[in-house]
This record gives structure tokens, C-alpha cells and sequence, in this order.
């Protein structure tokens, strides 16, 4: 089976130069994958040629022309109402026509969902969307939903995301009935707001292998498979968590070149400290998934570099790969006959 992906382009920080060069990288590395970049055709096709690998993956390369860019601090409305021929909007549009089966951008996150919702509709049953993404443990990683996407959600909200997401993490991870935490200010049932213990309620009477409310430093204990939480505590806990690696490496930068003593440690402790960097690599966990929508949409990091950008295209391929859309409709589908 052919996996075909969308890529936008021209989005995110850097543009053509990294998703082409992260693109090819894909290419090379899932001999069953197609990509079409959409964007600047002048510009992708010159891009292309720069890359002595790419004349060997033509077959399986296109371009698309789009005459527009969303900028990253462009508001979605805008975006979404006067930006039609985006590279954005084409790039998502190919999944709705079903020409491609997934679509990675990494450019803005706000007016990515917007267009996304508006031309790809959620899945019958779903209220709202919902972005996952990968987080780092001490044992892996885990996987933490919503990241941003809803600010204020519901207690049913709440138990859609969780449905979905534990079907994204069974699917990708291989993980019979992953296990789901909702996250809380202690794990007592007495802690907690009342949507948090109503959302409990719900979790526990669900088919979900629910184990009860998590804590903050669960996140990173690898406590549960998934995370649930509202977009708001999501995406604080997931600013915080690249706030704290990027202080804990100026730290250890400083503490190594303090004199030459420490430049000496620092040089024999190179294997150790780039294995220590690597695991807090946040483009080592890249490829958030936006969840809920009638199509495979995967929102890469704006600042993401070619390593980076590959492992959003990775995401996108194996949730294509493992028809994550219909098991999750399907699903959905099972409950409301139940609810009836």
C-alpha cells in the first residue's frame, strides 16, 4: 500500500529549505511513501534540484502550485477567509479530495485548526478536535492531549479527546488498552474542580483502561500511556516542559565552561552529554496530531529543523499507514449506539 502525504511547503519558520530536505528524508527512509509539496512551484522545483538524492525519488515526489503563504502571526479568520490558494489550505484540501491521505505543516497552529475543522468537518460525534502530541519520560515517552486546541472543554469533551487519543496511542504504539490519566492537583478523589470529577465519572464508566487522576510529575514519570487534560493546562505543561529542558542545557553549558578545568570534564563527558541532549530534544517528539477530524492532519513545531520536520512526516505516515480516521470513527460510532 502506497502512503501519499501533503506537505505544506512554505510554512513554518524556515519554509522550503527544511520540509524539502526533511521530505526527502522521508522519501529514503519509507520506500512506500509519496509526497507532494505544496507552495512556490518555482521555488520547490529549484529547491529540489539542489538535492543530488531527489533525482532519484521523482517518481514519487509532485508539486502543487499555491500562490499564497498563512504567516505565522497571521490570525486565522484571515487566514482562513481571504488566504484560499495558501499553501495551507491546498495541502489540506488534497486530504478532503482524498488525493493524499495526510498533510504535515508546521506553520501556524491557530489558523492550521481553523482550515482544517472548515474543510475536513470532525468525525460524526465529535464536538471538537483535539491536538496530541508526544511527551518525554523517564522511561520513553507518553502521550498527552489536548495541547492547545480548546481552552475550555467540557466533561464530554474531555471523554472524546480520551477516546481518541487512546486509540491514536493503541494504534501507533502497538499498546493493547493503553493506560489513561486524567490530569489533576492530586491524585485523592476529593482533589480537583467539579468538571474534573465529573469528567472522572465519565472515565470510569467508559470502556477506556482508565487508572484514575494523574499529577504533573506523573507526566514525566511515564506514569499512563495518555494524558488527558483540558488545552489550557496542555499547553502550559508542554511550554513549561521546553522551557525547563532549554534551562537545564544552558545550565549544564555554563557549569562545562566555566574554566578550563571544567572544559576538560566536558570533553571527556561528550558521549554522555549527547545522549542527555538528545533525550530532551523537543524535535525528537515533533509531530502533534490533530485529532477528531475527518482526515490525518499533523502540526509540526514553526521552528522545527530537518530532523525535526522528518519526524512530524513519520507521525503523519504511521497514522495514515495504520487508518487511524476510520478506527476512530468507528469507535465513536459503537459508543452513540450504546449512549442510544
Amino acid at each position: 500500500m502506497t502512503i501519499k502525504v501533503s506537505i505544506d511547503a512554505s510554512g513554518g519558520d524556515h519554509g522550503i529549505p527544511v520540509t524539502i530536505a526533511a521530505g526527502i528524508k522521508a522519501l529514503g527512509s519509507f520506500k512506500d511513501l509519496q509526497l507532494t509539496f505544496v507552495g512556490d512551484q518555482s521555488l520547490i522545483e529549484a529547491e529540489l534540484n539542489s538535492h543530488p538524492a531527489a533525482n532519484k525519488l521523482l517518481s514519487r515526489i509532485q508539486v502543487v502550485h499555491a500562490t499564497e503563504v498563512v504567516l505565522m502571526n497571521e490570525p486565522p479568520a484571515i487566514a482562513l477567509r481571504k488566504k484560499k490558494n495558501s499553501s495551507m489550505r491546498v495541502a489540506i484540501n488534497l486530504v478532503k479530495s482524498n488525493d493524499v491521505d495526510a498533510c504535515v505543516s508546521a506553520g501556524n497552529t491557530g489558523a492550521l485548526m481553523a482550515i482544517s475543522r472548515f474543510v475536513l468537518k470532525t468525525i460524526k460525534g465529535i464536538d471538537r478536535p483535539a491536538i496530541m502530541g508526544r511527551m518525554p519520560t523517564m522511561t520513553g515517552h507518553t502521550h498527552m492531549l489536548d495541547l492547545g486546541a480548546n481552552v475550555d472543554s467540557s466533561p464530554q469533551a474531555l471523554l472524546e479527546f480520551a477516546t481518541m487519543g487512546s486509540i491514536a496511542v493503541e494504534q501507533t504504539e502497538s499498546i493493547n488498552k493503553p493506560t489513561v490519566g486524567l490530569l489533576n492537583i492530586g491524585e485523592e478523589d476529593m482533589k480537583g474542580n467539579d468538571k474534573i470529577k465529573k469528567t472522572s465519572e465519565l472515565l470510569k464508566a467508559s470502556n477506556l483502561n482508565y487508572t484514575g487522576f494523574v499529577e504533573g510529575d506523573d507526566i514525566y514519570k511515564g506514569t499512563v500511556d495518555l494524558v488527558v487534560c483540558d488545552g489550557f493546562e496542555g499547553n502550559i505543561a508542554l511550554k513549561a516542559s521546553e522551557g525547563v529542558a532549554a534551562m537545564m542545557g544552558s545550565y549544564l553549558k555554563r557549569a562545562f565552561t566555566r574554566n578550563w578545568l571544567t572544559k576538560i570534564v566536558a570533553l571527556i563527558a561528550t558521549p554522555v552529554l549527547k545522549d542527555f541532549k538528545a533525550s530532551l530534544d523537543p524535535g525528537k517528539y515533533n509531530g502533534a496530531s490533530l485529532l477528531g477530524l475527518r482526515g490525518i492532519v499533523v502540526k509540526s513545531h514553526g521552528g522545527a529543523n530537518i530532523d525535526s520536520f522528518f519526524m512530524a512526516i513519520s507521525e503523519a505516515y504511521t497514522e495514515a499507514n495504520a487508518k487511524i480516521i476510520d478506527k476512530i470513527s468507528l469507535q465513536v460510532s459503537k459508543e452513540l449506539e450504546t449512549d442510544e
